[in-house]
């Protein structure tokens, strides 16, 4: 199940980065599950990663060596995340780096290994070994698509987006994919983002674009309020364009983040448009807060409730339930006579109480579709945040219940 999510597949290469895909069987043979990104020299790549605590051996190992060397390869498995394995699985990660830095005569520093699928569980590390030179012989430009299928857990389908634009004559690329449908929630969500342009871009800049795009977009995403212990998102610059970004006061520098934000931003909503048993897409924005935390709370207070979750899925005009989130937020001071709460255009509360003009006929409307906005004014400073996520329904239980049988 889905909400307002088509597939994609009309993806631009990126020149000079190429993919390959295989299917080892670690826990289905329909598709893809071991994933390598072959990056040109010219490339440089930048990420982040989870701030789970109990980080799984590919997230540290990922750390490890982005810091250390220029990276040549990413590898990336689904059905077993690798997390929670000790010492066991982290030598699990590494044996499938140093595999893949032999075939292709790299230094092992030069591979980042990513896993998602189910947490607790040793790699079937033999079946994804004896998987990797199947996947390097597939190796092209040309395997996007395939790739985002690749990448999918309980995912009901693939996520991607690709986009071009001109800039001085020359045409620049962006292409892009994600997954996640559940254990949803910063920092950053149970996902896997890949995103790469062919533009050249030092190092430091990328990084600094991959760590507030990624605040913009993965981190204000929310499922079921769990972070997860693999979440990664990479940015790559494959430099095979001629076009240079090496100053943050070049006119490119806010050209390329403003597109790369809109890929950023579309892949981090299709995670949750495909969240686990959604029915139900919805924005939560809140505005004129004393501090940005201050809004971040209010709105993950709203987001995480059960109690607003199951009304989103039932289409129950229940308005007391946000009204009852917005008040346990923690924010300190609040003036209630200054608080007002829209269902989109719908005022629900304001003066502390059930705003006068409203009716349950228009509240239920729009909560009986698809897509709505849940937006709250503190009325007490200027900053503004918004998150997305979706309702809570009997199929997510479901999926969640039943997902090691």
């Amino acid at each position: 199940m889905s909400v307002n999510l088509s597939v994609f597949d009309a993806f631009h290469n990126i020149k000079g980065l190429k993919i390959g895909t295989a299917n080892a069987g670690i826990k289905q043979t329909e598709r893809p599950d071991v994933v390598i990104f072959e990056l040109p020299e010219s490339a440089t790549t930048a990420g982040i990663f989870t701030k789970n605590a109990f980080c799984a051996a590919p997230v540290q190992i990922c750390q490890k060596h982005l810091a250390a060397e220029k990276t040549k390869y990413l590898i990336i498995n689904t059905g077993n995340a690798n997390a929670g394995t000790g010492k066991g699985g982290y030598e699990d990660a590494m044996a499938i780096c140093q595999t893949l830095a032999d075939k292709k005569s790299v230094t092992v520093e030069s591979i980042l290994p990513f896993s998602t699928g189910v947490i607790g569980e040793r790699l079937p590390l033999d079946k994804i070994l004896n998987t990797i030179p199947a996947a390097l012989s597939d190796t092209d430009e040309n395997n996007w698509f395939t790739a985002s299928n690749g990448i999918m857990t309980t995912d009901t389908q693939p996520k991607g987006t690709s986009v071009q634009f001109e800039y001085e004559g020359e045409t620049i690329t962006i292409s892009g994919i994600s997954k996640g449908a559940g254990m949803i929630k910063p920092n950053m969500a149970t996902m896997l983002g890949f995103i790469a342009t062919d533009a050249q871009v030092s190092k430091e800049i990328l990084q600094d674009i991959c760590s507030e795009l990624g605040e913009k977009s993965f981190n204000r995403i929310t499922i079921d309020g769990d972070t997860s212990t693999n979440d990664s998102c990479m940015l790559i610059a494959s430099g095979a364009s001629p076009i240079k970004l090496t100053d943050k006061t070049d006119v490119f520098y806010s050209v390329l983040k403003q597109k790369l934000e809109e890929v950023f931003v579309y892949l981090a909503q299709a995670i949750v448009r495909d969240g686990e048993g959604a029915t139900k897409f919805v924005a939560i924005e809140v505005n004129n807060c004393a501090t940005k935390q201050e809004a971040l709370d209010v709105a993950y207070t709203v987001a995480h409730s059960p109690l607003v979750k199951t009304a989103l899925f039932a289409s129950d005009a229940n308005w007391g339930r946000i009204l009852a989130a917005v008040g346990r937020s923690g924010v300190e001071n609040m003036d209630l006579e200054a608080i007002q709460i829209h269902l989109d255009d719908v005022c629900i509360v304001e003066n502390g109480g059930r705003a006068a003009s409203y009716t349950e006929d228009a509240g239920a409307a729009v909560m009986a579709q698809q897509e709505l906005s849940i937006i709250i004014d503190m009325g007490r400073g200027s900053f503004s945040e918004t998150i997305w996520t979706t309702d809570l329904s009997h199929e997510y239980v479901t999926i969640n219940a039943e997902y090691r049988t």
